[in-house]
């Protein structure tokens, strides 16, 4: 059944098989993305997913008692938050649910998103552990009840030791990769059950409606980076308080306006820098927005830490 995790756009091409490890690649419409599954006990495995993609539609059906224990280690993942409303998990952070809502796509805001998932096939698990390892005091049913006793997912903001369990899966030597992966997933299982839950409150939620609005702005501001817009101007052209905007914009990308369009900007204006040699900065600044080069190069030195011209001989 958790093989059925991965199933998607057509159904993805294995490229890697091996007794404990698959390599499966993926193709859509905005990007590409990849998934490397290691199965560590029966009814347990852990995945790498990188995702260079706008969205990903799943073929994922439930068909058991299944645990899902998402980390984000780069970008940024959309998922429902209740009836027609949805959040966002970002990096740093951790997602536990049982697929209960899953709808079979995917959204990547940033275009892309890196993380690991650890999957429990909760019946088969709680017998894998059972008999692999002894008096392990974690009870699987007991956990999935402690984080998901409601339909939507449970998520965990920015706690350090999650994080460092986490990124030491991404320096791990070839030779040891499968007992380390069963250890660290131990020791994360430890964790989660030892964990005194956080009194703070769950991050925002909004409504569809207001996440498509903020997809649609979205698209109007990056499709011509040399036309401004203002924040007034936005909420009056698509029906929106200035002050839902600028909260709903952020949850939704990760940045205030203004700070995503300025990063997006400088990005576009690097590559440019290096893809045309023979473009001057005054003409450069000219198609991301800036009408005076001075501006722009005082931006982009506060964005990349050099100046234009510092930047284009670095990449020569």
């Amino acid at each position: 059944m958790l093989e059925q995790m991965i199933a998607g756009n057509g159904f993805p091409k294995v490229v890697v098989e091996n007794d404990h490890c698959r390599v499966f690649q993926m193709m859509g419409g905005t990007g590409d993305g990849s998934m490397t599954q290691y199965d560590l006990y029966p009814g347990i495995t852990l995945m790498y997913n990188d995702f260079h993609m706008e969205d990903y539609d799943s073929d994922l059906t439930i068909t058991g008692d299944l645990l899902c224990i998402d980390y984000c280690r780069q970008g940024r993942m959309e998922y429902p938050a209740g009836p027609d409303a949805y959040s966002y998990v970002e990096a740093g952070d951790l997602k536990l649910d049982r697929r209960l809502e899953h709808r079979g796509h995917f959204v990547f805001p940033l275009s892309h998103y890196h993380g690991i998932t650890v999957g429990l096939e909760l019946p088969r698990a709680a017998q894998a552990l059972a008999e692999w390892v002894r008096d392990f005091p974690v009870d699987l049913y007991r956990l999935r009840d402690k984080y998901c006793s409601g339909p939507h997912p449970k998520v965990l903001h920015g706690a350090p030791s999650l994080d460092h369990i986490f990124q030491e899966l991404y320096a791990v030597p070839e030779q040891i990769k499968l007992p380390y992966f069963r250890i660290k997933t131990l020791e994360l299982l430890l964790y989660l059950d030892a964990l005194e839950l956080p009194a703070e409150s769950e991050k925002p939620y909004f409504y569809k409606t207001q996440v498509e609005k903020m997809k649609a702005i979205h698209r109007l501001l990056t499709g011509d980076l040399e036309r401004r817009y203002t924040i007034t101007e936005l909420s009056r052209r698509f029906s929106i308080p200035t002050t839902a905007l600028k909260e709903c914009f952020k949850s939704v990308y990760g940045q205030p306006i203004n700070t995503y369009m300025r990063c997006l900007r400088m990005d576009r204006a690097a590559l440019l820098l290096r893809q045309e040699p023979h473009a001057g900065v005054a003409e450069i600044a000219g198609r991301v927005g800036y009408d005076s080069a001075s501006k722009f190069a005082a931006a982009f030195k506060a964005v990349k830490g050099k100046t234009p011209l510092e930047y284009r001989r670095e990449g020569q």
